[in-house]
């Protein structure tokens, strides 16, 4: 897709959203379910398939099962491929191709209850690209900047969205005796 091509495709929906702020509030939504069953794991759907997620190895999974904390990485790998891309695009910048890395560091005695001075989650997250592009620094600054500036899940995770999080019981059945 070149520059026009894509401007053209959003123009439109950037217009919308200048006259209609409120065009623009989208709701996201990831829908998982857990069974009785004895699998320590979690059904999600992704609208293309379903991924069964469990118990990273070093919680005592197989490693059978996606981790989600793999899968956090590989949102933020995706997000920010396809934002890199819609912004050279947009700005003209050369590439040819790529290769994008999130790496992230955890202490498991926090999840495991090893250790309660140990926090839960990831302590360092590193995004890296490597890029095939004759650009010079600059400009691979100049894409760094809008890149990470127009990624959600980069934003999402820079910024701490502190997720708000509800527990109830399923409605009893009103046929059921």
């Amino acid at each position: 897709m070149d520059s026009s091509t894509l401007r053209s495709m959003q123009t439109p929906l950037k217009e919308r959203y200048r006259e209609a702020p409120e065009a623009a509030f989208v709701t996201l939504r990831a829908r998982g379910r857990v069974d009785d069953s004895q699998n320590l794991s979690c059904s999600v759907e992704t609208g293309h398939s379903l991924v069964e997620a469990g118990l990273h190895p070093a919680t005592g999974g197989n490693g059978m099962l996606a981790c989600s904390g793999d899968m956090l990485l590989q949102a933020l790998v995706a997000c920010a491929g396809v934002t890199l891309r819609a912004v050279a695009t947009s700005i003209e910048f050369p590439l040819a191709g790529g290769t994008i890395t999130a790496e992230g560091d955890l202490d498991f005695r926090g999840t495991l209850a090893v250790d309660k001075q140990v926090p839960v989650g990831f302590k360092n997250i590193r995004l890296s690209f490597e890029l095939d592009t004759e650009a010079d620094r600059e400009h691979i600054d100049q894409l760094q900047k809008l890149t990470e500036r127009y990624c959600v899940v980069y934003q999402t995770l820079a910024n701490g969205v502190r997720p708000v999080s509800t527990f109830k019981k399923t409605p009893e059945d009103p046929g059921k005796d």
